[in-house]
Formats: structure tokens, C-alpha cells, sequence
């Protein structure tokens, strides 16, 4: 089985292997058909594709792996690397259960993008996945990070990133951010500075997906 990276948007950010990848393969278990079905037509790619998408992973699971006995299946996520806040964990544990080989296909990440361009150095860096829903677990999550001198990277929702970026505020005030909305799409833009002056600087632009990168403690 092969977990295969695909653009965060620009469909140029593919990679040659990505591309011969999904052309042999004998099926594509894809987070959304409809997305991958418009990456495969750009590079004239058919290959039956298989519905394997969050919250119901486990609905799908039986479906992909009795492809797997098949012939090779590659996963896919919407957008970036599959399993990084995207369905594919049971999927992959499934396939080693299984003896079956996983093979990644690296790519695009936002992740990675937003840490290139942020410039915060550090030991590493924290990964927070998408941030909390829940006012009291996002101050928590915030507070765990005031003596952490690594860069933390979260996720965040066009509907929540005003509330997240106050709570965020609230906790870590002088902290310097940079959130980066629409990687790689036509409409990307990045705003750096404290909490406080990002949100200001969004003004009524919250749409598309937000990729935040919080520095960390000097």
C-alpha cells in the first residue's frame, strides 16, 4: 500500500512519483472522490476510486482492504499527507495487521510549508493538530506551551480562527505567530506578528484554511 502526499492546492506541487504512483495502482482510497477525481483528470489518470473519509474510516476499511488483496492501493487525503489530521491511521495499522507493506509517498505538507516560511528556530517543533473546540482545553493546551521554546503548528477553521487567535492572546500575548490562510491557492496570504495584531490584520478575510505557527519561548 502506498500513503501518497498530494498539493495543499497549486495541483503543480505533485510530485513525478506521486503522479506514476496513482497511475499503476489498482485502486485510489481517497478522503473525498470528487477532490482526487480532479487531481487524477489534470494528470490523465483513471483508476477506480474507493470512498474512504473521516468521521466513518472504519466504515470503509473492509472495502479497501480486500483490494489490497487484489493488487496495490494508494491512500489520499484531500489535501497534504494522509494520516496527518486526515483519515488513514486505522487504514495503515490495518495493513501492516494484515502483512502488507506501507510505503509512503512524500510530498506537500502545510505543516512543514508554514514552518519554512515562519523563520522561528528551535529544537523541533510541536505539531497540535487542529486546535480545541472547547474554550477551557484551548487555555490548557496554551499554557503547556508557555515554557516550550519549540515552535508549535496547529490547524485551525475559518469559522474559529478569530476566537482561537483571541484565546491565544489571552495566554501567550507577546508570543510571535505567523498564519498562513490558502497555502499555494490563489488566494494565499501571511500575516505575522502577536496574536493580537494578527487578528486585527484579518479583518473580514476568514475564509479558507488557516495553518498557524506560534514561536516559541525565548
Amino acid at each position: 500500500m502506498f500513503v501518497v502526499a498530494t498539493p495543499i492546492g497549486n495541483l503543480e506541487d505533485v510530485s513525478a512519483r506521486a503522479v506514476r504512483v496513482l497511475g499503476e495502482v489498482s485502486a485510489i482510497a481517497a478522503e473525498d472522490t470528487r477532490v482526487t477525481a480532479r487531481l487524477l483528470a489534470r494528470h490523465g489518470i483513471r483508476r477506480p476510486l474507493l470512498s474512504y473519509r473521516a468521521p466513518v474510516e472504519r466504515r470503509g476499511l473492509p472495502r479497501v482492504m480486500a483490494a489490497l488483496e487484489d493488487g496495490d492501493v494508494a491512500l489520499v487525503s484531500d489535501a497534504g499527507t494522509p494520516t496527518l489530521s486526515d483519515p488513514g491511521q486505522a487504514l495503515v495499522t490495518a495493513a501492516w495487521a494484515a502483512g502488507h507493506t506501507v510505503v509512503p509517498i512524500p510530498g506537500p505538507s502545510s505543516i512543514t510549508a508554514a514552518l519554512s516560511i515562519a523563520g522561528y528556530g528551535g529544537p523541533g517543533f510541536t505539531f497540535l493538530g487542529y486546535l480545541p473546540r472547547k474554550p477551557g482545553e484551548m487555555r490548557r493546551l496554551m499554557e503547556s506551551l508557555r515554557d516550550d521554546s519549540r515552535p508549535a503548528v496547529a490547524f485551525e477553521s475559518p469559522f474559529r480562527v478569530r476566537k482561537s487567535l483571541a484565546l491565544i492572546g489571552e495566554a501567550l500575548p507577546e508570543r510571535a505567530l505567523t498564519v498562513t490562510r490558502e497555502l499555494t491557492k490563489v488566494h494565499e496570504e501571511v500575516l505575522r506578528g502577536t496574536a493580537s495584531e494578527v487578528l486585527a490584520a484579518l479583518g473580514d478575510r476568514a475564509r479558507g484554511e488557516f495553518t498557524l505557527v506560534i514561536s516559541g519561548a525565548k
